[in-house]
């Protein structure tokens, strides 16, 4: 039993306040305009090179999800680079991986390192290949998953990285965001993240090619979505029995966003550094009062941006684990175990149908994350003292 009273009300849902009055009202004031576009149209380029200002590219594609920001850049890299193997986490939003597979990649699984929740560099390294087309790192709950060694590296091999960001915007790495160091990154917008455009994501890159067929792909493979004059007229040369306005390049998707999602984004990015700033300091408040000796608090925290509290047990103690889980319900804490995308993706059965039914027992430290992890919300109007009050709650389990 806990020491702490069991009447204890926290009132802590995963996320709040993510979408406030003033992205309502700013919504409000673009369609009181006289005939506004609502489809894609000029708000939806706003935001794009807003973004692209904010993280520091050249070139940034705002789709309807995260999970569609993942699909349209393996969609891009297949067409641009051939199949092959992608090497991809086993800790991470079950799109990564789906979208390797939906574009015939052989997907190829490593561990996580303990104190990032993200791929274990050294693994990584053990694994590439003349076969490997890129390695597909996601940063987990706002940490940063990159080394140095790692980046030499895949440098020295010329093998690309393709950065999953829809949980760490605004984390960074040698002082540079996260999201600049691949060759293209992925984010999302989805409410329970960093910011909220209720649905949507970007793909963000410096390659223009790579740039200019994500844009193709998101809608419907048209090259007259190409912001290139030279890929229109490329094709159109080639094509003269099409009209140009209907040549589809690709066999593609229609993942676009809308006007309304974009102008929410562009009210939401002006407050961005400040959240993240505060939801800095909430996790640090956390895991200084958390007992190290029996959740692990060593994460490595320099640069992370984490829009959610990792609580980890250090040892494997299911009785242990089921009363803290009850604890945690009694106090009306919402929490979501095995962290990011629900822990070891290869107990899924998407998974287990592709790489064998016991696969996932040769990755031991996804597998305790899986059994014994958890995110709880951290969001810039937490307040402070029930940060103090849950960590007095877990570390009074008995």
């Amino acid at each position: 039993m806990s020491t702490v009273s069991p009447s204890l009300d926290l009132d802590w849902p995963l996320m709040r306040n993510n979408i406030t009055r003033s992205d309502l009202d700013a919504v409000i004031g673009f369609l009181q305009q006289d005939d506004p576009i609502l489809t894609q149209s000029a708000q939806v380029r706003a935001f794009e090179q807003e973004w692209s200002d904010w993280l520091g590219v050249k070139h940034s594609v705002f789709v309807n999800s995260g999970a569609s920001a993942n699909l349209l850049t393996m969609a891009a890299w297949r067409e641009l680079h051939g199949g092959g193997e992608i090497i991809v986490p086993t800790l991470t939003w079950v799109s990564d991986i789906a979208s390797v597979l939906q574009w015939g990649f052989q997907p190829v699984f490593v561990d996580i390192d303990p104190q990032t929740l993200c791929m274990d560099n050294k693994e990584v390294l053990i694994k590439l290949t003349s076969e490997t087309r890129a390695v597909f790192l996601t940063h987990v709950l706002g940490y940063n998953g990159l080394t140095q060694e790692l980046m030499d590296e895949l440098k020295e091999r010329n093998i690309p990285l393709i950065e999953d960001v829809c949980e760490a915007h605004g984390a960074t790495w040698n002082g540079r965001k996260l999201g600049t160091y691949g060759h293209v990154s992925n984010f999302s917008f989805y409410y329970a993240h960093h910011m909220s455009t209720i649905e949507g994501g970007m793909i963000s890159t410096n390659d223009t090619g790579l740039y200019e067929t994500v844009r193709m792909f998101r809608s419907h493979g048209m090259v007259r979505e190409s912001d290139s004059e030279s890929v229109k007229r490329t094709y159109s040369e080639k094509y003269p029995d099409l009209n140009p306005d209907f040549i589809f390049a690709f066999p593609a998707y229609n993942v676009r966003s809308t006007e309304i999602n974009a102008v929410m984004g562009r009210e939401q990015l002006r407050r961005l550094d400040a959240n993240n700033a505060i939801r800095t300091e909430n996790l640090k408040l956390f895991l200084k009062h958390l007992d190290p000796e029996r959740y692990r608090t060593d994460f490595r925290v320099e640069g992370s941006c984490n829009y959610a509290f990792t609580l980890v047990m250090r040892e494997a103690d299911p009785e242990f684990r089921d009363r803290l889980e009850l604890a945690l319900r009694a106090a009306k804490v919402e929490f979501r175990r095995g962290t990011a995308g629900g822990g070891n993706q290869l107990r899924q059965p998407y998974a287990r149908k592709r790489v064998g039914d016991r696969e996932f027992e040769n990755y031991p430290q996804v597998d305790h994350v899986h059994f014994y992890g958890y995110y709880i919300g951290n969001y810039p109007d937490l307040d402070s003292r029930k940060i103090v009050r849950l960590c007095e709650l877990l570390n009074g389990l008995k």
